[in-house]
């Protein structure tokens, strides 16, 4: 018999992700632990989760490689995590007053040993990476990905997104 997977949401407000444990600052229909995702450490042990989701919750909290630091923590060893994010120049990155934190594709090579730095420990294996593309954009640019990736260095609002996944 298997064990089931331990699944943690984080920041997962009222639509928590099936199956798992929710955690979020105030209580909703479906948050089971409430915490404020500011304060460290997160009320669980080490290794205690094979999956995190974190879906567009990360742009909320001020101090990216606590919070990655955090998941690695809780993390188990080929644990995966599953991250989705708003594209640092597209609008609904600065409409919203409670993003304090900004993205990129390149973000992430801080935490996957791309890029030599030496603030954290929280090291991942990047599985997946795809951008989402704003629909306007999709229909300017005739949704040729290549040339709207090109042209989002120089127009804002042409990617709106990321989805990610980093094991441990």
């Amino acid at each position: 018999m298997t064990k089931a997977k331990k699944i943690l949401d984080v920041g997962c407000g009222d639509a928590k992700v099936k199956g798992s444990i929710g955690i979020d600052s105030i209580k909703l229909p479906g948050v089971d632990i409430v915490h404020n995702l500011n304060n460290y450490p997160w009320p669980f042990k080490k290794e205690t989760f094979d999956e995190i989701y974190m879906l567009n919750i990360i742009e909320h909290l001020p101090d990216t490689i606590k919070v990655m630091e955090e998941v690695y923590r809780i993390l188990k060893k080929g644990g995966k995590v599953h991250i989705v994010t708003v594209y640092w120049n597209h609008r609904h990155s600065v409409t919203d007053p409670q993003h304090v934190s900004f993205f990129n594709e390149l973000t992430w090579d801080f935490f996957t040993g791309k890029r030599k730095d030496y603030y954290t420990k929280a090291r991942f294996k990047m599985e997946k990476f795809k951008f989402t593309y704003d629909k306007a954009a999709s229909i300017i640019f005739l949704n040729i990905k290549p040339l709207m990736r090109l042209m989002s260095y120089f127009l804002c609002n042409i990617i709106d997104g990321m989805y990610l996944t980093l094991v441990k």
